[in-house]
């Protein structure tokens, strides 16, 4: 599956990406904010993340941003099972492009494939140290539940908390603008990449 949005293209992962994403994602300031993305991020987690068989029913893309010299990996977003047969929204933005709106188009654009796969209430949660997340998520329509959760987070090696936010996609009027980074919770498709 392929998403045009905008600015950006998102597209499935394939095996050569590997060192791409591997550039991109091995950012100790961006894992910090993943739940599942381990640091150090090696060379293997790569490997296994583009190498991984994608769930029809769960997808997640590469962001790219097309240019002269070609479309280049600068995050990733996507939807994954989640606690509780909840399904989560999980996104990532290289730092280098922070601040430009990426993560807000991105995960727009995968919210209207959740919507077509027949997806309704959608989750999605930060860090407390990861306001800049919870920005994006109400630019897209979705409101905090009032809970906090303890997540553990791979990249720092503890539980931290997190908020918790959800969006009824029938009703959802996401807006636009900025982002600030990476964020969103990841769900087990993005495991170690995304």
């Amino acid at each position: 599956m392929f998403i045009r949005s905008e600015r950006l293209f998102l597209r499935p992962a394939w095996p050569e990406d590997w060192a791409e994403l591997h550039v991109a994602i091995d950012d100790a300031d961006v894992v910090r904010n993943l739940a599942r993305a381990p640091w150090p991020y090696k060379a293997e987690d790569a490997h296994w993340f583009v190498n991984r068989p994608q769930d029809a029913h769960h997808p997640d893309f590469l962001i790219t941003l097309p240019g002269a010299e070609g479309a280049r990996i600068i995050g990733c977003a996507g939807i994954a099972p989640g606690e509780q047969g909840a399904v989560e929204l999980g996104y990532w933005i290289a730092r280098s492009h922070w601040g430009r709106g990426f993560a807000t188009e991105a995960a727009r654009a995968v919210l209207s494939v959740a919507r077509s796969l027949g997806q309704d209430r959608i989750e999605a949660s930060h860090f407390l140290d990861n306001p800049a997340s919870g920005r994006v998520l109400r630019k897209l329509g979705f409101t905090p539940t009032g809970e906090h959760r303890p997540r553990r987070s791979a990249g720092r090696g503890a539980v931290v908390t997190s908020v918790v936010y959800e969006i009824r996609l029938g009703t959802a009027t996401g807006g636009d603008g900025g982002d600030g980074g990476a964020g969103g919770s990841e769900g087990e498709p993005m495991r170690r990449a995304a």
